[in-house]
């Protein structure tokens, strides 16, 4: 098959023009070349392609039903072409971005509106999952960038920082009131007498908050899981509970006083978040992009 590609080329141009003299010229070959060609092919088929006439050649039988596989092959090989060249000139190209849920609503959504307006067509495909499995993807090289917190060792990634998160606790101020009034002799730290509400366990953030009030010595005999953010800002809001979230992601509730800020006696320390890619130089134009763009954007 590998040797015939060339055979079928010509074929295919002879079968176009109808005529050996004017595929030569086409295909810039002596037309002695283009008869043996297309007699080494008909032998290797053992089929007789073209018949020839005082104008040319015709295709036999034989020769229009090879003719129409062979035209859809060579359609696919010249418009997989220029989408080629489209993507090397910046006009096409994948991208595959993997993100949580939070950090994908707040964080990445701001930075794909401005890249977007700059390239509408790159494709972009976003794949949301926890941080870690974001990681465990970048180190199997099965996505190009990932939006994650700052990894303690970065062997097999490129790290980009591009800001820090501050970790909170919040309630709305009526559940606060309500909980001190039920708890007026108790000397539970807060976060012990009420609702606590986390991000579940397989979360990176729950293992970081968790570490955190282990530090503190802080038990909470009532605790509540969730898998997203939004829903423990929600539920926040509905005075279920105290939610552990991220402050810049509630900064109009914290200043509309929707939501109430804990003061603790340590602050939990910030961490910072940013883009992450494989350390292998291997970068696609798409990806190329997004990168001096992550620069110029700083």
């Amino acid at each position: 098959m590998e040797q015939n590609l060339s055979l079928y080329k010509i074929f295919y141009t002879v079968a176009q023009n109808g005529s050996i003299s004017k595929a030569a010229t086409t295909l810039f070959i002596s037309q002695p070349a283009i008869s043996k060609s297309i007699q080494k092919l008909e032998k290797s088929l053992n089929v007789s392609l073209f018949s020839r006439t005082s104008r040319g050649v015709q295709l036999t039988k034989e020769g229009h039903l090879l003719l129409e596989s062979v035209k859809v092959a060579f359609q696919s090989l010249e418009t997989a072409e220029k989408q080629l060249k489209k993507s090397a000139a910046l006009e096409i190209g994948n991208l595959i971005i993997g993100v949580s849920t939070t950090l994908c609503k707040y964080t990445l959504l701001p930075y794909l509106k401005d890249f977007i307006r700059l390239y509408p067509h790159i494709q972009i495909t976003i794949q949301c999952q926890s941080s870690n499995k974001t990681r465990q993807l970048l180190e199997e090289n099965k996505i190009d960038i990932g939006l994650i917190g700052k990894p303690e060792t970065t062997t097999k990634l490129v790290f980009q920082p591009i800001t820090e998160i501050h970790d909170v606790f919040v309630a709305t101020r009526s559940y606060l009131s309500n909980l001190l009034s039920r708890n007026k002799n108790s000397n539970n730290h807060i976060l012990q007498q009420g609702i606590l509400m986390l991000l579940d366990k397989e979360n990176i953030t729950r293992v970081y908050i968790n570490d955190f009030l282990e530090k503190q010595n802080i038990q909470s005999k009532h605790l509540l899981e969730v898998n997203s953010m939004d829903l423990l800002i929600d539920f926040a809001k509905i005075s279920l509970g105290i939610a552990c979230v991220i402050k810049e992601f509630v900064q109009v509730e914290l200043d509309s006083e929707t939501l109430i800020q804990i003061p603790m006696n340590e602050e939990i320390p910030k961490r910072v978040i940013g883009f992450a890619y494989p350390n292998n130089n291997k970068n696609s134009q798409a990806m190329q992009a997004f990168l001096n763009f992550l620069n110029n954007n700083k």
